[in-house]
Parts: structure tokens; C-alpha cells; sequence
């Protein structure tokens, strides 16, 4: 039987920083960016000649532009000896960065966005924890505590539904997934790259998702962050495919064609640990006890529903059905689903379960009233409606679940303050 490792022994070496390699690689990918690059270059590189104490590299991987960004960046190059061009001949963030990651001879491998959106302050705190052996893989993130970001109220809410459809569908722990700044050790990178398949903007995502399953330390970093308001990202053709990537993460979970356990074996890790039957704890398991429960809770929600319509209006039945069957919902659902047992936290979960409550309740009440505007609807039209709309709410209800309310408590990643290692890796 694998003991499992504890603290020091999940700590790697330390980095050598006297080799000949730099000892950072800062991958900036790049397509079409004649007038945005030479500033960032510039800054980026008087900032690590000022403020980083180790050798480094900025590598500009060039995306197949079809502008000027070629004899730009081949000038900078010219100009700075720090400073290598890399030319692809095809698209995609995912795809420069695991091409320019693979083949380098520096020991920690970073990158950032053009647009340099991340307050470059925050590149020390990222990549000292490298270094230092404390972590494996490093992160900027938005939305953690003392981060300073500055951008509008859609992107906002898009990231943080982003993030909870993360930990609702691949229990992910950390907080911000495609935040343009990250880093990794280069010994790790060579083990999980073969495994990240995707070229484009889900590659972060991906790369995390393995990281955490494979139970390295992510090391997050509170940013200051201002949006970029020429963005070129193109939100919902990037939404659609990122919704393709968590459903492909999903299906190689389930069927195993995620190596997993060999990448846990090959990165020095104990096996994942096992329930009282000796079956690792999966998606899928909890997917199949929560839709025993949401069939439950659905019957009796419509019987209630007809009786009490039998005495009060569609709405005011609505609510009451609701109310009811969410109780005894959250309640199956903490001990069936999510194998949370005794009466620690037992009221914040029900008062959270009642919040996911109120959000069905406005899905399921706001599809009767468009429905009531559009046409006098019978009350087989009406089971069908709020049959479609708690489908909907159920799908809702089992990410809440599962990314916010039922989540394990201190299942957060690696919540050291960064300038601890700041100074250790300085040392």
C-alpha cells in the first residue's frame, strides 16, 4: 500500500539558476500584433532587466501573421539579445505555446498576453514558487482575494459563470482559468503536455484540469488586471468551444482515456484516493445518485403542484411546490450525492441550497410569465413548460451544487502568500 506523501516530500528541488540556459522562458503569442507588440516587448524586458535577478528569455511566438508583427519581432530580436522569434505556420494560443514550452532549455516556462493586461509587478510572485520547488504550476488569477481588476460588468460575469461551470462539471479548485498569465516548471510541462490537446484558448483550462487531477501544487497570484477594450476575442465562438472541451475532459474522465494515474505515478505523486469500496470518487457516480434525487424531487414537485393549483393560482402554486421540494432536495443531495454527513455546516448548506432555490424559482417562474404572454396556456402546456424549465434549473441546481455549495471545505489551491516565496527564491 502507497503511503501518502506528505508535505516535504511533495516538494521539488529547487531550479539551478547558474546554468547556461536562462532560467525563465516568457512565451508571448502573438498574431497580427504590429502595433501592440514593440511596447510590449519593451516594457516587459526593462521590467525583468530591473526588477527579475535571474537570466531570462522572451520568446515571441508568432502565430502565422499576416501583417507586420514578422519584421517587428525580428527586429526586436536583432535589437535585444534576450529577445527570440519563433514562427508557426498556423494558429492558436494552445498551439504556440505547447511548440515553444516542448522545446525549451529553460528550467521555468512563463507566458503572457500582448495586450500585457496583468500588472507586470505580479510576474516575480509567479514564478519564485517555481523556483523554490514550492509549486508546480503558477497562476495569475482575477478573481482572487486582493486582486485589483478593472473591466466591464459582462466579462465579469462571464468569467466567474465560467469558472463555477468549471468546478460544477470538473471539480476544478482553482479560481480563475484563462487569465492570461501563467507559469510552469519545465520538468513538469514535459509530462503534461503530450496530454493537452487542445490549440486554442481551452488550452489553459486543460493544462490545469490535469495539473490538479494529477495533484501538483497550483500556485495562485491576486493580479491588478485592466481589460483591454480591443479585445479580438470572439466571446461566444470561444464559449461554444470551451463547452466542447469540458465535454471532452468529461468523456475521458468517465472512459479513461486520461491518464491519470500514470501521470500521478510519472510525477511523483500517491494515488488518487479511494472510497470505503475501493472505486476512485468520480463525476459520473455523483451525476448518477443526483439524477436519482432530481427524479425524485420532480415527481413530487409536479404532484404538489397539481393539488395545491387546485386551490391557488399558477404562480402561487409554483412557489409553494418549489420551496417544499427544494428543502428535502438539498437535504437528499448533501447526504446522497455529495456524502456530506452530520451537522457541521448543515444550515449554511440549506440556506445556500435555498439561494440555487431562488435562482430555479426565477427560471421556472420567468418561463410561466412569458409563456402567459404570448398565449392562455392550458395546464398540459403549462406541466410542459415547467417540465423543460426544471431541466434547465436542474442542470443549474447540480453545478451550484457541486462548485459552491457542497464544495469541500479548503479544497482551494495553494493559498500561501506569494511574497513568501518572493523572498525564499530571491535567497
Amino acid at each position: 500500500m502507497t503511503a501518502i506523501q506528505t508535505e516535504p516530500e511533495r516538494r521539488r528541488e529547487r531550479v539551478g539558476t547558474d546554468g547556461p540556459a536562462p532560467v525563465l522562458d516568457v512565451v508571448v503569442p502573438v498574431y497580427n500584433e504590429e502595433t501592440d507588440l514593440e511596447p510590449c516587448v519593451r516594457r516587459l524586458h526593462a521590467h525583468l532587466v530591473g526588477a527579475f535577478p535571474y537570466t531570462f528569455r522572451i520568446t515571441i511566438a508568432d502565430n502565422a501573421s499576416v501583417d507586420a508583427t514578422p519584421l517587428v519581432a525580428g527586429r526586436l530580436s536583432d535589437e535585444l539579445a534576450e529577445v527570440r522569434v519563433v514562427r508557426l505556420e498556423q494558429t492558436g494560443r494552445g498551439r504556440a505555446l505547447r511548440h515553444v514550452w516542448s522545446s525549451s532549455d529553460s528550467p521555468v516556462l512563463a507566458y503572457l498576453d500582448v495586450d500585457l493586461s496583468t500588472d507586470l509587478a505580479a510576474l516575480a510572485p509567479l514564478v519564485a514558487p517555481l523556483i523554490s520547488g514550492h509549486s508546480d504550476v503558477a497562476i495569475g488569477s482575477r478573481l482572487a482575494h486582493g486582486s485589483q481588476v478593472v473591466r466591464g460588468p459582462k466579462r465579469e460575469f462571464i468569467s466567474r459563470c465560467y469558472n463555477l461551470l468549471l468546478r460544477g462539471t470538473l471539480a476544478a479548485r482553482f479560481s480563475d482559468a484563462q487569465c492570461g498569465f501563467k507559469a510552469i516548471r519545465a520538468d513538469v510541462a514535459s509530462r503534461l503536455l503530450p496530454h493537452v490537446t487542445d490549440p486554442a484558448w481551452f488550452f489553459d483550462t486543460e493544462l490545469l484540469v490535469l495539473a490538479q487531477r494529477a495533484d501538483l501544487r497550483i500556485h495562485e497570484v491576486p493580479v491588478d488586471w485592466v481589460d483591454d477594450p480591443d479585445s479580438r476575442v470572439d466571446i461566444v465562438s470561444t464559449a461554444v468551444a470551451d463547452l466542447k472541451g469540458i465535454a471532452r475532459l468529461l468523456r475521458g474522465t468517465v472512459t479513461g482515456s486520461v491518464p491519470v494515474a500514470r501521470l500521478r505515478a510519472q510525477l511523483g505523486r500517491a494515488p488518487r484516493p479511494v472510497l470505503a469500496d475501493g472505486v476512485p470518487e468520480s463525476l459520473a457516480r455523483q451525476l448518477v445518485r443526483f439524477a436519482a434525487v432530481g427524479v425524485a424531487s420532480t415527481l413530487a414537485y409536479l404532484v404538489l403542484y397539481l393539488l395545491l393549483r387546485l386551490g391557488m393560482g399558477a404562480q402561487a402554486a409554483n412557489l409553494a411546490a418549489l420551496l417544499l421540494t427544494a428543502i428535502g432536495n438539498t437535504a437528499a443531495n448533501r447526504r446522497l450525492t455529495f456524502r456530506v454527513r452530520g451537522r457541521h455546516r448543515a444550515p449554511t448548506h440549506h440556506l445556500q441550497g435555498l439561494v440555487v432555490f431562488g435562482l430555479g424559482l426565477g427560471l421556472t417562474s420567468g418561463s410561466l410569465a412569458m409563456l402567459e404572454l404570448v398565449t392562455q396556456p392550458d395546464r398540459t402546456l403549462e406541466l410542459v413548460t415547467l417540465v423543460g424549465a426544471n431541466l434547465v434549473a436542474t442542470i443549474m441546481r447540480f453545478l451550484l451544487f457541486r462548485g459552491w455549495v457542497f464544495r469541500p471545505a479548503g479544497s482551494g489551491d495553494d493559498t500561501r502568500p506569494a511574497g513568501s516565496d518572493s523572498e525564499e527564491a530571491a535567497r
